[in-house]
């Protein structure tokens, strides 16, 4: 019996990585936010036609970010219990495709375009580190 060797393998590092991925993408659209709004003085404000205007402010940003994260892993890890091996090919498609959506919004809303900048490298941020980081987790 081997004492103190800790299983490197499987599950453990699937958990860690997908963890980080998450963590890295909600810090990233947090700091970026921190960045645009109190640091340059930028203003989130967006109006959609028929609404009144609104501004994205912190908590938003919070949830969004970990919301859509969280509901990433889990497709993820749904389509692993039903697809196995094409799993993560088929959710990378999924996720892609998610990402270039998320963007059509932007689209339709009125709003500077420094604002509309932000809001798409907000999108970016949370995308990009989900989209490697859940690909490099077996």
């Amino acid at each position: 019996m081997v004492v103190g060797v800790q299983e490197n393998s499987g599950a453990g590092v699937r958990l860690r990585g997908r963890a980080i991925a998450v963590g890295v993408a909600v810090l990233a659209a947090v700091v970026l936010w921190l960045i645009a709004v109190p640091v340059i003085g930028q203003e989130l404000a967006v109006t959609y036609p028929e609404r009144e205007p609104m501004t994205v402010g912190f908590g938003p940003v919070v949830v969004f970010a970990a919301g859509s994260s969280l509901a990433g892993w889990g497709l993820l890890a749904l389509l692993e219990l039903v697809t196995r091996a094409r799993a993560r090919i088929v959710w990378t498609v999924i996720a892609a495709i998610v990402l270039v959506l998320s963007f059509s919004p932007l689209l339709q809303i009125e709003a500077a375009g420094s604002t509309k900048a932000t809001l798409a490298l907000l999108h970016l941020v949370v995308g990009v580190p989900l989209i490697f980081g859940f690909w490099r987790t077996r």
